[in-house]
């Protein structure tokens, strides 16, 4: 699907997805990735499928954000409790979703200068 919006050049957004692939900034992404505001990075060593841990997330912690979300092309990525009660206490909002709307999301959070990141995985 294309998303089309009234974007900040200055600001990455995702502006395409479909199976397998998800642009941003030009480039067609195969494999998992992490984007905030200000930056892409393309090689984000998680896998779909998985129950995502604290250690999953700290790339994108590293970042600094104050809301992370993660999406998957073929659900939305499964999470124990212990999971959002270690964000939680660090200040961070966390929400797992299908990766349509995690991009989505994403891009309407980060058009509203909020400190997000995204964790994709097509």
């Amino acid at each position: 699907m294309r998303i089309s919006l009234d974007l900040d050049p200055e600001i990455l957004t995702v502006r395409r997805y479909s199976a397998g692939t998800i642009e941003i900034a030009g480039r067609e992404l195969h494999a998992p990735c992490i984007v905030c505001p200000t930056q892409l990075i393309s090689d984000w060593a998680v896998s779909a499928g998985l129950e995502l841990e604290l250690a999953d997330l700290e790339p994108l912690l590293a970042l600094r954000p104050s809301i992370v979300l993660v999406g998957a092309e073929a659900s939305a990525p499964r999470y124990g409790r212990a999971l959002r009660r270690a964000l939680e206490s660090r200040g961070v909002a966390f929400e797992a979703m299908d990766l349509g709307a995690a991009c989505r999301t994403y891009n309407v959070l980060a058009q509203e200068r909020r400190e997000v990141v995204a964790g994709l995985i097509p």
